[in-house]
């Protein structure tokens, strides 16, 4: 990926980078670590995204038993994932794609929410907004868009793995 100081998101599509879904191997979760390193990151967020991850937020929760561990397609997620002065709610680090959980929450925030969402296409990362009555309500129908959705569909490189 080009300098993040001089990179334009005009400048190339997020699936044409060299390393987009590496490490993905038989179903198994491997980190990208170069996806993973080259995101910024504000350590003052640090405990912000830890309060995140056990507020215990249903939808989140719900989705997360389905994304852990390599369980989707064998990527590899986090939750409550530092990107610059953010916190995202999922984070694909094979394919470079930030799952965003949207509730009752987000009503007021939409200026933030399109800001956020500004910042992580400039970084050439792609977002996917989820209502969180469907996660609560229709997970088996989520995880039928999310297996569907172009941007986590991709074929493993060879030689990128971690």
């Amino acid at each position: 990926m080009k300098n993040r100081k001089n990179y334009s998101p005009m400048d190339e599509h997020p699936k044409d980078r060299v390393g987009d879904c590496a490490g993905r191997v038989a179903n198994r979760a491997y980190r990208n670590s170069k996806n993973y390193k080259s995101l910024p990151y504000n350590p003052k967020l640090k405990e912000r995204a830890r309060e995140l991850r056990k507020a215990n937020n249903l939808p989140e929760v719900l989705l997360w038993q389905r994304l852990k561990s390599g369980q989707f397609n064998g990527f590899d997620f986090d939750r409550q994932k530092i990107i610059g002065n953010f916190i995202v709610d999922f984070y694909c680090t094979n394919n470079n794609v930030v799952i965003e959980i949207d509730g009752s929450s987000h009503d007021n925030k939409k200026e933030y929410d399109v800001e956020r969402d500004v910042f992580l296409f400039g970084l050439g990362l792609s977002v996917i907004h989820i209502n969180d009555k469907s996660v609560k309500y229709d997970l088996d129908g989520v995880m039928t868009m999310l297996y569907n959705h172009p941007a986590l569909k991709c074929t493993p490189q060879k030689g990128n793995h971690i």
